[in-house]
């Protein structure tokens, strides 16, 4: 390849871009004058402010109040779930509840063997009255100077701990039937009769469902626009939907997925949600303001960026917008004025600065 053909063609190249790119900057040089970016800026502007102008349609937008929300994936969790636990040792003497079973507040749920107890309570009270009627013997006769303080002081401790027996006796006796904590479902049997409870051993299982817990985890960078009582609802796995208000928003991340649990209680009346299914939870955020405008007013400027055009004063403008939520009737953006006239047709034909003529869109249209 020969060099001198190669470097003419470059030659030729550098001086057309710069007669054909940088024909102001040439002309300036050419003149003396330093180019400067604001002129050239400034003409170019004066340049598209006098074209003719350019007829676009044009619709009259109001901001309003829209909610937005994020859909998470969740579960049900029953709005109580308690291990009813046995407090004292023995055999159970009741018949069992089967699981699946409704119980009241108050309803007994195992009964155990009472065995030596009562025996135990007689002795106590027994001791009481002994220790009574030492207290009051000693009592009088320290105050009538014939008997010692000391042993007064001694006989009123004695008689303090002769209740205190007497009260073991009693609550330990009152152990020994063990009732429901609230109105709700076994979700177990109760202890089969015969079996051996132990402190902490298992009687039944209790849940409550007339109230449900729709639970889910929102990621760190939407937890700040939830608020306590925001609406939500949710479509469950045979597709029905429930309605309820958030009643919970954790303080604390989860150290592993750095997600925040959030809770919502629905009502569940007729006990149809069962604890532990999968749900689609929307939570609604806090109402912000932004347009309702249909999608093929939404454009790109030079750079790229997603927005609308404006009319301003018989010129056209560029607003970036960010998309709050979308509907079946438009698009709903934030970013614009409170009150604007977006370009719908015609905004592709115009750019910031030029001259337009309007013709303002009906509803019909």
């Amino acid at each position: 390849m020969r060099l001198f053909p190669l470097l003419t063609a470059l030659a030729v190249t550098f001086v057309l871009y710069f007669a054909i790119f940088q024909r102001e900057a040439l002309v300036a040089f050419a003149n003396g004058e330093k180019a400067q970016d604001a002129p050239v800026t400034a003409v170019v502007a004066d340049e598209v402010a006098a074209r003719p102008p350019v007829s676009v349609l044009v619709l009259r937008s109001k901001a309003q109040s829209v909610d937005s929300g994020i859909v998470l994936r969740g579960r049900t969790e029953a709005a109580r779930n308690l291990n009813v636990m046995a407090e004292t040792s023995g055999l159970v003497i009741s018949e069992p509840l089967r699981k699946g079973s409704t119980v009241s507040k108050g309803q007994l749920l195992c009964e155990i063997d009472p065995g030596t107890r009562m025996v135990a309570l007689a002795e106590a009270k027994a001791r009481l009255a002994e220790a009574e009627i030492n207290e009051r013997a000693a009592t009088s006769l320290a105050e009538k100077g014939f008997g010692s303080e000391t042993v007064a002081t001694a006989r009123r401790a004695a008689l303090e701990s002769a209740q205190a027996s007497v009260e073991r006796a009693e609550k330990d006796i009152e152990r020994l039937r063990i009732m429901a904590p609230f109105d709700g479902l076994l979700e177990s049997d109760t202890s089969e009769i015969g079996s051996l409870l132990q402190p902490g051993s298992l009687c039944a299982n209790v849940i409550q469902l007339e109230t449900i817990k729709l639970v889910g985890f929102i990621p760190e960078q939407d937890i700040g626009r939830v608020r306590e009582g925001a609406l939500a609802g949710a479509r469950l796995v045979d597709g029905a939907t429930v309605n309820g208000q958030v009643s919970f928003v954790s303080r604390s991340a989860d150290p592993n997925t750095r997600t925040f649990r959030v809770e919502v209680m629905v009502p569940n009346p007729n006990l149809s949600i069962r604890d532990g299914a999968t749900a689609e939870i929307f939570i609604a955020f806090s109402g912000e303001q932004a347009h309702l405008l249909p999608q093929s007013a939404l454009t790109l400027d030079d750079a790229g960026h997603l927005g609308v055009r404006a009319v301003i004063e018989e010129h056209a403008r560029f607003f970036t917008v960010e998309i709050v939520r979308d509907s079946t009737k438009g698009i709903w953006l934030s970013g614009l004025p409170d009150e604007v006239e977006v370009i719908v047709v015609g905004q592709e034909y115009v750019t910031d600065g030029r001259r337009v003529t309007v013709t303002y869109r009906t509803p019909d249209q």
